[in-house]
C-alpha cells in the first residue's frame, strides 16, 4: 500500500472519528433554558437543562394560573376567597388540601407560631386585601377570637368552620408550594437539573451544568432596600429547597413606628425583636417556607433552640446586635454557606 492510499485512508478514518465524536456530543449535550414571568404578586425565574430545548413557559404559566385560582386571597372567586366568605367549601382543585395538611403539621410542631388563620389580623394590620383598621389592644383581643387553626376542620374533599369570621391566608406558605409544583412538573418532563425561584423561594435540583457545579443562591442582607440589594451570604444548593422570611420590604411606618408584615398568631401583634431574617433549608419548599415564617415569629433564641432539635431542617438566622448584625447557622448547612464580611 503506497503512501497516497495510506494518507487517504487515514483522512477518511479521521473524518469518521470526528463525526462520531460530534454525534456523541450532540446526543449528550443538554441545552440551558431560562424563563421568567409574574405570579402571586411577584416574579419568578427558572433555569433548567433539557436535551430537547423545550420552552415550557406556557405550561408553567398555566399551572401557576390554576394554582392562584385556588389559593390567592386577591382573586375574588378563588377557592380560598369562597371559603373565607362562607362556612364551608367543597375542594375542586388539588392544591388546597396539601396546604391545609402542611399548615396543620407546622402549626402543631411550632406551638402556633405558624398559623394560616391570621387572615383577620393580616387585614387589620394593613397587609392584606381587606381594609386596614389600625387595631388597638381591645380590637386585637376581639379579632383573636377568630384566630386558631383548631377552628378549621377539613377532610379529603372539603373544608369547613363554625364561624364565618374565621379566615385563611396561605401567603406565608403558598410561594413555597408553588415552587414545589413547578419543580414537580419539570421532573415529570424528565428534567433532572433545575433552579426554580418564585419571590425568593427556591428549589434547586441536580447541578448547574453550564458551570459544572452546584446551584448557588444569594441571601439578602436585612439592610437591603429596593434600590440597593446587598447579599449577606451565598449558599450551595444540591437537591434542596430554600425559603427566606424577613421584614426587608414588606412593612410600613406610622407615627414613627415600624410595623412588620409578620404577625404573631398567638398575640395578634406584629413582631418586633432582634431576628431580622430566617432562611430555612428542607427537601421541599413548602416546608421551608412555613418554617421560615414560624422562626421569624418565634424570635432568635426560641428559633435557635427549635432548629437544634430538628434533624430534617437547617437554617441561617440573621439577627441584630448592638454592634450591627450577627448570624447563626445550624450544623448541617455550614459547609454550604459563605458569609460576606
Amino acid at each position: 500500500m503506497n503512501n497516497r492510499v495510506k494518507n487517504a485512508l487515514y483522512s477518511i478514518a479521521l473524518v469518521a472519528l470526528v463525526f462520531v465524536v460530534w454525534k456523541y456530543r450532540q446526543a449528550n449535550s443538554i441545552n440551558e433554558v431560562k424563563i421568567e414571568g409574574k405570579t402571586m404578586g411577584t416574579a419568578y425565574h427558572i433555569t433548567y437543562y433539557d436535551k430537547q430545548s423545550r420552552n415550557l413557559k406556557p405550561q408553567i404559566d398555566s399551572l401557576l394560573l390554576v394554582f392562584n385560582q385556588s389559593v390567592s386571597t386577591y382573586i375574588k372567586d378563588s377557592e380560598i376567597s369562597a371559603f373565607n366568605e362562607g362556612n364551608s367549601f367543597q375542594l375542586n382543585l388539588p392544591y388546597f388540601l396539601p396546604l391545609l395538611e402542611k399548615s396543620k403539621e407546622v402549626e402543631n410542631l411550632s406551638d402556633g407560631a405558624f398559623d394560616p388563620t391570621v387572615m383577620p389580623l393580616v387585614n387589620a394590620w394593613g397587609f392584606g386585601p381587606g381594609k386596614k383598621i389600625r387595631p388597638d389592644s381591645a380590637k386585637v383581643d376581639s379579632i383573636m377570637e377568630f384566630v386558631g387553626f383548631e377552628k378549621i376542620q377539613f377532610s379529603s374533599d372539603s373544608v369547613w368552620k363554625e364561624d364565618v369570621r374565621v379566615q385563611l391566608d396561605f401567603s406565608a406558605i403558598a410561594k413555597g408550594y408553588g415552587v414545589d409544583i413547578v419543580a414537580a412538573y419539570l421532573q415529570s418532563k424528565d428534567i433532572v437539573d433545575w433552579f426554580v425561584e418564585i419571590g425568593g423561594e427556591i428549589s434547586a435540583f441536580g447541578k448547574n451544568q453550564k458551570l459544572d457545579k452546584a446551584w448557588e443562591a444569594a441571601i439578602l442582607d436585612p439592610a437591603s432596600t429596593y434600590e440597593n440589594l446587598i447579599n449577606k451570604a451565598y449558599v450551595k444548593l444540591e437537591d434542596k429547597a430554600m425559603a427566606t422570611s424577613g421584614n426587608y420590604f414588606n412593612f410600613y411606618e406610622e407615627a414613627g413606628i415600624k410595623y412588620s408584615h409578620t404577625i404573631n398568631p398567638t398575640t395578634g401583634y406584629t413582631i418586633r425583636h432582634e431576628l431580622l431574617s430566617a432562611s430555612v433549608f428542607a427537601k421541599d419548599c413548602m416546608t421551608a417556607d412555613a418554617w421560615a415564617t414560624a422562626f421569624m415569629v418565634m424570635g432568635k433564641d426560641e428559633a435557635i433552640k427549635k432548629i437544634n432539635q430538628m434533624r430534617e431542617l437547617d437554617a441561617l438566622f440573621i439577627y441584630s446586635t448592638e454592634g450591627g448584625t450577627e448570624t447563626f447557622m445550624s450544623e448541617g448547612i455550614k459547609p454550604m454557606i459563605t458569609i460576606n464580611p
